[in-house]
């Protein structure tokens, strides 16, 4: 009996108190209903794009219908566009909308960074007249997401597959990116030819890479060899990137720049072989903290005090 007027202490029942898988759970219901209304609303705002365009040129109508406007979702729709871009007399178009289909419905975070790398396009490249236009035109766009169903299949040992589909994703769109590469969303490969990605390569969120760029490895390094590039980054056309280096979250990489060593968070390298603005000791560090997003290639200029054209 507790002491005359004390109330015994008594703890909530087990069942009235929230643990913490019930409230991971609870949040992951959450963003995922909220993935699901974004997918949504962008998949009506890509039909309706697609109907304005085939009534604005009737040439376009029937291959519009086929690749967008007869399918109920962004996943069938793209499905059959890669199948039908990436399909050969030997890897046959319906084969491969079943296997990307399928890949798509058993990993909701496919389509998620789907969305993100159709909103990175829009929102970044001013030649982006709309989703739609993307969607079905942007090689960069497709590469990325044929990327993801062979890195997919990668992990799930179907390296065979996730070769050969990487050969043809080559072969099509110019771009070679290695199915174990792994790479984050709100990606945008910019005109994308010539890009080139290593095996070990980490490309993490709202990066943008333009044409003829290369991850690649030094030649005489094996096992983890190719560059991890941080959050937000911005890598200009026909820089070049060598062996397993960093570059920090919000980094700019100048254009044909050589870069073979870190490079800090929100610091610029420009030249070949690439040097820091504002020196080795004391890099300059500029304001965005998201170049990869901005765009912005030539911020480093006015500190650039030799600079001549």
């Amino acid at each position: 009996m507790p002491p005359a007027g004390e109330l015994q202490h008594q703890s909530p029942s087990k069942d009235k108190q929230p643990n913490d898988t019930q409230s991971a759970e609870a949040a992951a219901a959450i963003a995922a209903a909220a993935a699901d209304a974004e997918a949504a609303g962008l998949w009506t705002q890509i039909k309706a794009e697609a109907r304005r365009d085939a009534e604005a040129e009737p040439a376009l109508a029937s291959y519009l219908y086929s690749t967008i406007l007869s399918h109920s979702s962004l996943e069938r729709s793209i499905s059959f566009h890669l199948g039908n871009k990436l399909c050969s007399s030997t890897l046959l178009s319906t084969l491969l909308y079943d296997l990307f289909l399928n890949t798509f419905t058993s990993d909701p975070s496919l389509r998620n960074a789907t969305v993100a790398d159709l909103r990175a396009a829009r929102v970044r490249d001013p030649a982006c007249i709309s989703f739609s236009h993307c969607l079905l035109n942007y090689k960069g766009f497709l590469a990325i997401q044929a990327h993801r169903i062979s890195h997919k299949l990668w992990t799930q040992t179907r390296k065979p597959l996730a070769l050969a589909l990487n050969s043809r994703i080559s072969e099509v769109f110019a771009v070679d990116i290695h199915p174990a590469a792994k790479i984050g969303k709100g990606i945008l490969l910019d005109h994308a030819t010539g890009v080139v990605i290593g095996e070990t390569a980490v490309i993490g969120n709202n990066v943008s890479i333009l044409h003829h760029v290369t991850l690649g490895g030094t030649g005489k390094a094996c096992g983890d060899r190719h560059p991890k590039i941080g959050d937000g980054c911005l890598i200009g056309a026909g820089a070049t990137i060598l062996g397993n280096v960093k570059i920090g979250c919000g980094a700019k990489v100048g254009a044909g720049s050589v870069v073979l060593i870190d490079i800090p968070p929100r610091a610029t390298a420009v030249g070949n072989p690439a040097r820091l603005v504002g020196g080795k000791e004391k890099p300059t560090i500029h304001d965005e903290e998201c170049p990869g997003e901005s765009m912005d290639h030539t911020s480093f200029i006015s500190e650039w005090s030799d600079y001549i054209i």
